[in-house]
């Protein structure tokens, strides 16, 4: 028997190999430490259904493998827990990854939310950073542009106008 990845002491079998063999996870955080776990051990159906309906949208399964079986991984850290008990709906578990790359060690901190989809507990996304960027979906529009509402005017003189 090998030790878990996701360094909780016990061995695979035991700890995160159930869940990530399709048994639901009991708690958000064994849910956060199936999926390192998954990424140590290449199961990508995991690491895709224990995605949420939405983040699934986005999964692939080549960029997954190619990033996880170019990595070697190094350990997994519970920073910090909050709600994901087994009677919650939702829950935040803020964590440190590390991981080998290229032959340079990294390290990926992040406060993951969790939520239940059908009764199982599901990765939903990641905490915002504080102080991160806000990011245009369009261009930023010049002074002198037409103004984006359709007026006809200047933006300086119609949207742009600075509010008193």
């Amino acid at each position: 028997m090998s030790n878990c990845p996701c360094g909780s002491g016990l061995s695979l079998d035991s700890c995160c190999g159930p869940i990530i063999a399709g048994a639901a996870a009991p708690t958000a955080e064994a849910l956060m430490r199936s999926r390192y776990s998954a990424y140590a051990q290449h199961a990508y159906e995991h690491l895709e259904r224990s995605l949420s309906a939405e983040q699934r949208k986005d999964f692939s399964v080549e960029e997954s493998k190619r990033w996880a079986e170019s990595s070697e991984w190094l350990g997994l850290t519970i920073i910090n827990t909050a709600k994901g008990g087994p009677n919650d709906n939702e829950g935040f578990v803020e964590f440190s990854a590390r991981f080998r790359s290229e032959g340079q060690e990294h390290e990926h901190v992040e406060t993951a939310i969790f939520g239940r989809e059908d009764g199982k507990w599901v990765y939903m996304g990641q905490v915002p950073e504080k102080g991160q960027p806000v990011r245009r979906e369009q261009p930023k529009v010049g002074r002198n542009a037409p103004c984006p509402c359709g007026s006809g005017k200047k933006f300086k003189k119609c949207c742009g106008l600075a509010k008193a």
